[in-house]
């Protein structure tokens, strides 16, 4: 399995992915990348902008949308690049197409080499429970691809202890979904990506690891390779149940 997860595509004052161009040149090798531009309502406006930036690093693209059968295009590619956006709007699009469950197998055998950023990192994770978009539309379920066992948690960044804001924290929200899901959380900041490569996983860029037992500090360079051997369960929070129901676990 070989994966490239960017939490954005483009960092401040540069150009998109090019604060990842060697790894993702890497990883594509030489081939056609499919490019995936359902989490934005504008797919040309994306797709071109996709093509243009690849195209600087020599790196040739075809957008699904604009193919007649886009969910073949997708599940037929050698390297898929999911682009971001909203994670509703991406997961209901992949549900629509009826690929979510055939893309999972052909990434996690290795027959598909997967880019994503933003969104198309989201979806990775087994549910897109941990994003931090708004539900613009409602897909089928929560349910994504699956191809990592543990949660994602993109753009992550630090509370501002000077901040007089009295909403909650990133912290506290995934502390939130950690009292119902023992899932560990992998929190990448702006600038930040995670490279599976031959069954090893490695942080580049700063990340923050959240779990029930606690939370870890990642540098770039980190191991995270055991996160891959996870076993995440879902909904076995002890919280109490509305009617008395006993909680599960």
């Amino acid at each position: 399995m070989e994966l490239l997860l960017l939490s954005n595509s483009m960092n401040h004052g540069s150009t998109m992915f090019a604060h990842a161009a060697l790894d993702l040149v890497e990883l594509v090798a030489g081939d056609r990348v499919t490019f995936v531009p359902y989490a934005l309502a504008d797919w040309d406006g994306y797709a071109t902008r996709v093509e243009d930036a690849l195209g600087l690093l020599g790196v040739d693209v075809v957008a699904a949308h604009r193919s007649p059968a886009p969910e073949r295009a997708i599940l037929e590619a050698s390297v898929v690049l999911v682009g971001g956006g909203n994670t509703f709007r991406l997961l209901d699009s992949l549900q629509q197409l009826g690929v979510v469950g055939e893309l999972s197998a052909r990434v996690r055998d290795g027959r598909t080499r997967y880019i994503g950023s933003s969104a198309g990192t989201n979806v990775t994770s087994p549910t897109i429970r941990t994003t931090n978009d708004m539900p613009i539309c409602r897909p089928r379920s929560f349910d994504a691809l699956g191809v990592l066992p543990f949660q994602v948690n993109l753009h992550y960044v630090d509370a501002d202890p000077t901040s007089t804001y009295m909403g909650e924290t990133r912290d506290e929200r995934i502390e939130e979904f950690l009292e119902d899901n023992d899932c560990p959380v992998l929190a990448m900041y702006e600038g930040s990506w995670l490279r599976v490569q031959r069954g090893r996983a490695t942080m580049h860029g700063p990340a923050r690891l959240f779990a029930r037992h606690g939370v870890d500090d990642l540098r770039s360079g980190d191991d995270v390779t055991p996160l891959l051997r996870a076993s995440p369960t879902f909904d076995d929070g002890a919280r109490p149940r509305p009617g008395g129901t006993p909680p599960s676990g």
